[in-house]
């Protein structure tokens, strides 16, 4: 599998005026999308949720999930995202990317815009 990384901007559902922008891993295999601990405190993103996720390693970790804006490309939407801890990186996970109509074309190693199912 190839590496995409791409740069989304991360706004605050309950304060619009916190933003952040980074760059974030697109994993295809991965549910949520995880916003690292630096990131989560500038925004000020208080958890609704924990979940529990089993890793590609079999291990398991318990997260704190919250929902946050994110913008990529001109398509913004609100979506669940995971409160990343200290060593957790940026990944952009498939419901995310759902939510703003993208899928990952692998070959490419692009986003496009995928055919919706309603």
């Amino acid at each position: 599998m190839g590496i995409t990384t791409v740069t989304l901007k991360i706004k605050n559902l309950h304060d619009p005026s916190k933003v952040v922008e980074g760059e974030f891993l697109v994993d295809s295999g991965a549910a949520y999308t995880v916003i690292p601990q630096k990131m989560v405190k500038k925004l000020g993103l208080k958890p609704s949720y924990q979940q529990e996720f089993i890793l590609a390693d079999g291990r398991k970790v318990k997260r704190n999930i919250a929902s946050a804006f994110v913008k990529f490309s001109g398509r913004e939407a609100a979506t669940p995202v995971v409160l990343g801890k200290e060593k957790d990186s940026a990944l952009l996970g498939v419901l995310t990317l759902e939510a703003l109509g993208l899928a990952l074309d692998p070959f490419e190693r692009k986003l496009y815009r995928a055919k919706m199912m309603l």
